[in-house]
């Protein structure tokens, strides 16, 4: 029996304990009052069914409602707005990094100890579409704002896409890594001649679940370790890819399926002839305290430029390792009488390990703990070991044919260990200490005038507390 008529069953009952029983009295022979009676119980039967109907389009409106509603998410990964067809999205997350640098002053090392905030960053990404991703990334740590990252993502599958905007160039390994993950404060001096940000057009993909990445793209042409700003008034441009491999990701092989080898470059050319000094090169190279201690002098870049760089890195369990070699070379030409030209190349290389002693995994994307830290739990989160050493060396043509001085903040190399503490009280949380000592190599030429940094070693002390959420 329908539902709807277990209700008019109970009216007809109902209404005839109201009438004393009259609609089984049918010898009684008032057949209108039984007819009265049925009408009522008919238009009472209308009535409910009315309000059943409304009450179904009701749950049916407030369904589709719901169905129709955006979803709202706050958790580790920051705050985010979907739409219900996942189509359009907006999240909104952030980075704090609070520093401090505290020197051990030696032979000629003279930098202040400081505090400072070394990023503080609001990033906005999402989707407009289906297709479509977007990425918003405004700079105010440092002395000034800017904008780190802004790009878009065109998403036509997996293996073929196209980025758009101003974003890291697919060179460097450890420049790659997000600045929340790496193992150190201070990236290495393998870095330093990698390319940072630059503005362009990039085709990017990924197969055979992401065991084979690459990425390819024309880019206005950023110096060693530098951002570029936001415009470009140079003809020449800048091709910069990288194909890097997880030959044992599929395998049933656990320890070989963390392995990961590929390889970086970029090629450009600079054929300024406006004899502005300095223009496509570095500013500076930097020490792992951030001092500079090498700079080119009264040069511009003048002809081909190019990096190459072979990486990789192995994580197992709670090891990693990290390592790459890379090596930037340039045509440049001086700017003053008799505007000498050479092709200068400077190399350099870095490998990191880590050991995480709470025993959670190690990986590129950083440490993820078992449990946070929870002073009435009585749990305390994740703590990784981590080391590295580093060199590089500058090309000695640039101190033979007067590029750089062989006066002031100037050395001809540079090597570099650090070891470290990192903790990680939960995911968006982290505490490092470190202790970096840099030794800095003289160029012994003629009349090889010490310079400042050449003096002693730079050895600091660099911790971090980092928000990322």
């Amino acid at each position: 029996m329908k539902k709807s008529n277990y209700k008019k069953v109970a009216l007809v009952l109902a209404v005839t304990s109201l009438s004393g029983g009259a609609l089984f009295a049918d010898e009684a022979g008032d057949t209108g009052t039984i007819a009265a009676l049925k009408a009522q119980i008919e238009a009472l039967s209308d009535k409910i069914n009315i309000l059943e109907r409304k009450g179904e389009i009701n749950e049916e409106a407030a369904a589709a409602v719901k169905k129709e509603a955006p979803v709202i998410v706050a958790s580790d990964k920051g705050f985010s707005i979907t739409s219900a067809d996942k189509n359009y999205s907006l999240r909104l997350r952030g980075l704090l990094q609070v520093d401090t640098r505290t020197f051990l002053q030696d032979g000629g090392i003279n930098n202040n100890d400081s505090f400072l905030i070394r990023r503080a960053r609001t990033i906005f990404a999402g989707s407009v579409g289906k297709y479509f991703d977007f990425y918003l990334i405004p700079e105010f740590g440092g002395n000034s704002v800017s904008i780190q990252d802004a790009y878009g993502v065109l998403k036509f599958s997996d293996g073929f896409q196209l980025q758009a905007g101003k974003f890291k160039s697919p060179v460097g390994l450890e420049q790659l890594q997000s600045d929340s993950n790496a193992f150190f404060t201070e990236r290495s001096l393998a870095t330093n001649l990698a390319p940072n940000r630059d503005i362009g057009f990039q085709f990017q993909g990924s197969f055979l679940d992401k065991s084979i990445s690459y990425a390819a793209g024309i880019f206005n042409g950023a110096p060693d370790n530098e951002n570029v700003s936001n415009s470009d008034f140079d003809d020449e441009k800048e091709f910069a890819c990288r194909v890097f491999f997880h030959p044992f990701k599929k395998t049933s092989i656990d320890e070989l399926q963390g392995l990961g080898l590929g390889f970086g470059g970029s090629w450009g050319n600079k054929g300024d002839r406006s004899g502005t000094a300095g223009n496509g090169l570095t500013t500076g190279y930097r020490t792992d305290g951030q001092q500079r201690f090498f700079s080119y002098s009264n040069t511009t870049s003048d002809g081909d430029n190019y990096r190459w760089s072979p990486q990789g890195y192995y994580y197992y369990g709670s090891w990693g390792l990290l390592g790459e070699y890379i090596v930037s070379s340039t045509d440049v030409r001086g700017t003053t009488a008799p505007f000498r030209q050479a092709n200068l190349e400077n190399k350099a290389w870095q490998v990191a390990a880590s050991y995480v002693l709470t025993g959670e995994n190690a990986s590129y994307e950083g440490v993820t703990p078992r449990k946070n830290f929870d002073l009435k739990a009585g749990t305390w989160g994740a703590f990784e070991l981590v080391g590295r050493y580093g060199e590089l060396e500058i090309d000695r043509e640039a101190f033979e044919r007067g590029f750089a001085t062989t006066t002031g903040a100037n050395s001809s190399g540079a090597q570099a260990w650090a070891g470290g503490l990192n903790w990680y009280l939960n995911k968006n949380v982290r505490f490092n200490l470190s202790y970096h000592e840099t030794q800095f190599a003289q160029y012994s030429g003629s009349n090889p005038a010490p310079a400042q940094v050449s003096n002693g070693h730079e050895k600091v002390f660099l911790t971090r507390l980092q928000f990322n959420f």
